[in-house]
């Protein structure tokens, strides 16, 4: 895997949240260490975004052969898809700080329960439970 598959793939390595007996869910401490993992993955797509318009920049060319340009184009509209799907990531992102901020992160947006520090770790833009996220895939398949 490359390092800018391995970028893509998970917010950063940290040390999983290791929970101490009559804890309250999502208190200073817990929260403190999702707003780190999630501003690291903001601050690591955001240098991915620098990088891909260096990259435009600096390779760009106007390849006189139709196949050289063909190939250029094709790389850089896959860059381009890339950098979209990272733009939304950014936004549920920026959700989730702000959910921080307000005292709901953590909680499912459909039934209010906790989402879970595992489950969080594991995509902390979660914002529904393990259960409310299984009934939407399969909503989903029943609808396609």
């Amino acid at each position: 895997m490359t390092d800018n598959a391995k970028a893509h793939t998970s917010p950063f390595s940290f040390a999983p949240y290791v929970e101490t007996v009559n804890e309250e869910y999502m208190d200073e401490v817990q929260l403190a260490h999702f707003s780190t993992i999630l501003a690291n993955w903001k601050n690591e797509l955001m240098r991915e975004v620098d990088r891909t318009v260096i990259h435009m920049q600096d390779d760009a060319a106007n390849f006189p052969d139709p196949n050289d340009r063909a190939t250029q184009e094709s790389e850089f509209s896959l860059e381009l898809r890339t950098r979209d799907r990272e733009r939304r990531l950014i936004k549920k992102i920026d959700d989730a700080l702000k959910d921080i901020e307000s005292g709901d992160y953590g909680y499912c947006e459909t039934c209010s329960i906790e989402i879970g520090i595992r489950r969080l770790e594991a995509r902390p833009t979660a914002t529904l439970c393990i259960d409310c996220k299984t009934l939407d895939e399969i909503r989903e398949r029943q609808m396609s």
